[in-house]
């Protein structure tokens, strides 16, 4: 081996515990903003679904027949 090989290895070797703590450090970041931007997926799209199901609920509109009703309380009246 060539001194310059062996004077990078040694090198390599000295500040091997600093770069292994900044592959670990990075990883760490990196897998915490890809489990954020999940997390944020998750929501909206939890979030689309809710609203979707409640617009869908209330898009119809209510009709009722309370002509029967109406013929109950009018003879509930006309005995008193």
């Amino acid at each position: 081996m060539s001194q310059e090989k062996v004077d990078r290895y040694k090198e390599q070797k000295r500040n091997r515990k600093a770069i292994q703590a900044k592959k670990k450090r990075n990883s760490l970041l990196a897998k915490g903003c890809v489990g954020l931007v999940v997390l944020a997926l998750v929501a909206w799209l939890g979030y689309s679904v809710a609203d979707i199901y409640q617009t869908k609920q209330n898009s119809k509109p209510v009709t009722a027949d309370i002509t029967a009703l109406d013929e109950y309380a009018a003879s509930l009246s006309a005995e008193e």
